[in-house]
């Protein structure tokens, strides 16, 4: 996510939403509804169900998280009327990012907003690049499983899978294999070099794996193992030549951190955030 993006969301999340009252911090749900790009009430109401499933599930009382209130807002000719609204916890809050639409900006930023103790831009902007990250991995299984599928009903088992897959990882790396690439980066043979890889390279991986799904289920006489790994040879190559225009060489990215150690660290601190909002309600 772009910083000048996060700088308007950190802006707009801490200085215009946030409301105190007995030194208790609180967001109103319609507030919260623009905030994370929902046009609608009705669809953003949906969302808000959820989250309220995932309190009752967690532990937590339901109505301490998600308070309704009654909202005066001034109408047509400037006469008042009162609305629904809901006043939310910040805990309220995350677990409303947690059941949103993933593909908005909007809402990797509040998750890491409402997850984080702190409101210091640095740390959200860590916990962002985090979130995208577990999501981008996410969406790299997908993408290999539906390819892994396609390719099974085309005449080709795991062990063709795998040869295909390296072969694409060559392309997308300068020629570099997929063990040379976990010998360059120091990861162990019995762990998975995506895992390791930086956010951008994932993406490359997953884009490249999109295309070869796609032309798979137009071309119908790209059937057998070399044909299909010619394919996705080419994908890779064709995105990688994307890359090193701008400069960006996959082969020569640094390693990251484990994405499982990352999942494990967030979903920890999850677990202790719903802890302190316990504490808190004691």
């Amino acid at each position: 996510m772009k910083k000048e993006i996060v700088q308007k969301l950190h802006k707009n999340f801490n200085d215009d939403a946030q409301q105190t009252q007995d030194d208790l911090e609180f967001w109103f749900a319609r507030d919260l509804q623009v905030l994370l790009g929902y046009g609608q009430w009705k669809n953003f109401q949906k969302v808000i169900e959820k989250a309220k499933v995932a309190c009752q599930n967690s532990g937590l009382a339901v109505d301490d998280q998600f308070a309704d209130v009654g909202k005066m807002i001034v109408a047509g000719k400037g006469a008042e009327r009162e609305i629904y609204d809901i006043a939310l916890t910040r805990h309220a809050c995350y677990l409303i990012a947690q059941n949103g639409d993933p593909r908005k900006e909007e809402i990797a930023f509040a998750m890491a907003y409402f997850a984080v103790q702190t409101r210091k831009q640095e740390i959200i902007e860590k916990r962002i690049s985090e979130i995208e990250r577990l999501t981008f991995r996410e969406k790299l299984t997908n993408s290999e499983k539906e390819l892994s599928g396609i390719i099974y009903e085309r005449g080709v088992d795991g062990v063709g899978f795998a040869r295909i897959r390296s072969k694409g990882d060559q392309a997308l790396f300068g020629g570099n294999t997929t063990q040379e690439m976990k010998k360059k980066l120091g990861v162990k043979d019995n762990r998975v070099l995506a895992d390791f890889l930086p956010a951008i390279t994932i993406k490359a991986k997953d884009f490249a794996n999109e295309i070869t799904n796609f032309t798979l289920k137009r071309d119908n006489y790209l059937q057998g193992e070399q044909p299909i790994a010619s394919e996705h040879i080419k994908n890779n190559k064709s995105v990688r030549n994307i890359l090193t225009q701008q400069g960006i060489f996959p082969e020569n990215l640094p390693i990251e951190e484990d994405v499982k150690k990352v999942k494990r660290k967030i979903i920890t601190e999850d677990k202790k955030l719903i802890k302190n909002v316990s504490k808190r309600k004691k």
